[in-house]
């Protein structure tokens, strides 16, 4: 077998399964829910599901909307906004440690009011069922303040509502330092009769996040319900509404680096729902055991509702100490979670120790390299050979080119002789192969490496080189198209892999060699637009295989010439 044609295949299979799924793949459902799990035809649903709401977005800008509520002022260190006393809806939270973009200085904007532009909320409640009709808070409800007007980590704040007929309904909302806020709801019986409640939370977003979705990274609907994940495009849902029971989990909204997530009452069984209707997407939970409320006594019911950015410590934080069922989860490590999230953490480590993810990206580099060290002395000796034996490979060609299986004889004979594994050339490129996928995986997904510098013109690594050749590297006045957008690190990579190749054997077969001729080329252009971060992964492992290369060439020899 011809190692280069494994070694071929190997690359460029690699090459246009990442391509593939970068640009053209849609997001897939990681697991899908058994058929046992599927809950139909229930009657239970959260009442703020309002039928009559109008079809047409209302355009209204967010502060007009809180310019006009009564509202709880919330801050801690990490988040700030309000809470709407219309509702007693978290609609208003902004992120105080992140930028919108690189440049620019104004902070991330994740929660937004109903019935604004882009709204976005979360609210929590009491659902009834029977023939009575009984007065609940809804939507447009008017809560009234007792107490402390502004939540933060150190003062609770407490809401209440009378419904006029002896029931009167309470939150008491906790904020922690991070992003979790703990609503305690409860309804005092003050009536000569009994009733039965059903606690309940959603989130509703009126719009779909702008940027192309690809199969590397889930945005949209995701949950965990048992020991099972389940992941749900937008799209998928506006075609059909997810509907599943559960005795644990967790469900919410998740975008690429922001989170919203409610977690049910622990030991109740409830139903959870993802549902598009409207041009709106929710996901929402009902706890299904009715809670009696007999006169003169009180019901309560906890619900853990976050609004968070993914920073991978508090989240793997809060699914420890809460113990939530794989909360960790909601943030996208992929299939390969076991490889990729220890591999964070390492590179995390060495970021704490130089200050920049970029040195720790070549440190990890040079470390994957030392493990590897025999491995790839190995593979390197026996291409340093098949190279020293090109002329004889040829003069046995063209010696037994009529006779195919002579030929294919005397080479075996040859590659026994000097103990060369024709084979062992694609190792190097194996060992690659797992580390690009989860480092790329790494970049694109984690929060502690947006807007990451390295140094130089390199100000985001999880974005690609801004520079560009097609105008000298900014000494031209011209901002050429994205398409044009090839910069120095992808060159960098594309000549180290140039020097890497002049060091393997030529191929034999003149295709082969024009193949190969060309490859550096063409990964240029293709990983051009990769996180920079991975480019230079990809460049300085290079750098460091052709100096472990170069090396072992000087020292090989062979017995035949």
């Amino acid at each position: 077998m011809d190692f280069r044609n494994v070694l071929t295949a190997i690359v460029l299979s690699t090459l246009v399964l990442i391509i593939w799924s970068t640009f053209f793949e849609p997001p897939v459902v990681n697991q899908q829910a058994t058929e046992d799990q599927i809950v139909k035809n229930e009657d239970l649903s959260s009442p703020s599901i309002d039928e009559s709401e109008k079809e047409i977005k209302n355009e209204i800008t967010r502060n007009e909307v809180i310019n006009k509520t009564n509202r709880i002022k919330v801050e801690n260190k990490n988040i700030k906004g309000s809470i709407s006393l219309k509702g007693g809806i978290i609609d208003d939270i902004i992120f105080k440690n992140y930028n919108e973009t690189l440049a620019g200085e104004n902070k991330v904007i994740f929660l937004n009011p109903k019935n604004s532009s882009k709204e976005y909320f979360i609210e929590t409640g009491w659902a009834s069922s029977g023939s009575e009709k009984i007065k609940l808070p809804m939507s447009d409800t008017i809560w009234k303040i007792k107490g402390n007007s502004t939540l933060t980590p150190n003062n609770p704040v407490t809401i209440e509502w009378d419904n006029g007929d002896g029931l009167i309904f309470t939150k008491k909302i906790n904020l922690d330092e991070k992003f979790l806020f703990k609503i305690t709801q409860s309804i005092k019986n003050n009536s000569s009769k009994s009733f039965q409640f059903y606690p309940y939370a959603q989130i509703t977003r009126g719009f779909k996040p702008e940027g192309m979705q690809i199969y590397i990274l889930h945005e949209g609907f995701l949950g965990v319900f048992g020991d099972e994940l389940v992941e749900e495009d937008y799209d998928d849902i506006e075609e059909e509404k997810f509907t599943i029971s559960a005795t644990k989990g967790w469900l919410g909204i998740t975008d690429k680096y922001w989170l919203t997530a409610i977690v049910p009452e622990k030991g109740k069984e409830f139903k959870a729902e993802f549902v598009a209707k409207k041009e709106k997407y929710r996901a929402n939970y009902i706890i299904k055991e009715a809670k009696i409320l007999n006169p003169g006594n009180s019901i309560t019911n906890e619900v853990n509702t976050f609004v968070a950015a993914k920073e991978v410590a508090a989240i793997d934080n809060y699914a420890e100490k809460l113990g939530i069922e794989k909360f960790d989860l909601a943030i996208d490590w992929g299939w390969f979670y076991f490889f990729t999230k220890p591999l964070f953490f390492i590179i995390d480590y060495f970021f704490k120790l130089t200050g920049n993810f970029g040195f720790a990206i070549v440190i990890i580099t040079a470390l994957v390299r030392l493990i590897f060290f025999p491995l790839a002395n190995y593979s390197f000796k026996s291409m340093a050979k098949m190279k020293i034996l090109q002329p004889e490979m040829l003069r046995l060609k063209e010696l037994h080119k009529d006779d195919k299986a002579k030929l294919q004889q005397e080479m075996m004979a040859l590659y026994k002789r000097e103990k060369v594994n024709p084979i062992s050339g694609c190792l190097p490129v194996l060992i690659q192969i797992p580390f690009f996928f989860a480092i790329y995986k790494m970049l694109y997904v984690t929060l502690e490496m947006r807007h990451q510098p390295f140094f130089g013109w390199v100000k985001d690594l999880s974005d690609r080189d801004p520079t560009s050749i097609f105008n000298l590297f900014g000494l031209i006045p011209w901002d050429p198209p994205s398409f044009l957008m090839i910069g120095a690190w992808p060159i960098l990579m594309g000549l180290s892999m140039w020097v890497q190749q002049k060091l393997n054997p030529t191929p034999p077969d003149p295709v082969q060699a024009k193949i190969f001729m060309f490859f550096p080329l063409f990964l240029t252009i293709i990983l051009a637009p990769f996180p920079a971060g991975l480019v230079v992964y990809w460049t300085v492992n290079n750098i460091l295989t052709i100096a472990q290369q170069w090396v072992i060439m000087r020292g090989t020899k062979v017995k035949t010439v």
